[in-house]
């Protein structure tokens, strides 16, 4: 094995499989038999993170999930309503200890993203809207705002109350 950084084992990461763990598109301008001629789109898009290490040795189970919602500007009347959970199998080896929940919250998703990017655009043209190409998520800075809202929710849970 290739070892870098004074004989320290090089990090592996591979991907074994990936799969949608549920999904729904709920096209409300179909169902109340709508138009789209006159709509103002106004995108919101939600993203989740999870991971979780599974039976095996060094294998890991990693989950994106995205929940958009798209509005009429003009109205505030739902179009359209995704949600998407996308997982992942990896294979991580050689990672520390302190470095493995970061690694799976930012460098697994980044891996996964392009697939559940694809996923929305085919979904949300087949459901008759333009197809939607999710910006690209900054997972570490996602990782960063999740890491400070626990730690303010800790000081606060951990702050004495005043009378």
């Amino acid at each position: 094995m290739a070892e870098e950084n004074g004989g320290a084992p090089q990090v592996r990461m591979q991907v074994l499989a990936q799969f949608i763990k549920d999904m729904s598109f709920e096209n409300l301008v179909a169902q109340k038999g709508l138009s789209t001629a006159d709509v103002q789109p106004d995108i919101n898009v939600g993203v989740s993170l999870d991971a979780r290490k599974r039976a095996q040795e060094n294998h890991y189970e990693v989950t994106t999930k995205f929940k958009i919602s798209n509005k009429n500007k003009a109205n505030g009347e739902m179009l359209f309503l995704m949600e998407v959970e996308y997982g992942g199998v990896f294979l991580i080896e050689h990672v520390p200890e302190e470095q493995l929940h970061p690694f799976l919250m930012i460098e697994c998703p980044r891996m996964l993203f392009p697939y559940i990017r694809r996923i929305i655009s085919d979904v949300t043209r087949d459901g008759g809207f333009p197809p939607l190409n999710v910006d690209t998520v900054d997972f570490l800075a996602l990782y960063r705002q999740e890491v400070a809202r626990r730690a303010q929710a800790q000081s606060h849970a951990a702050a004495p109350l005043a009378n």
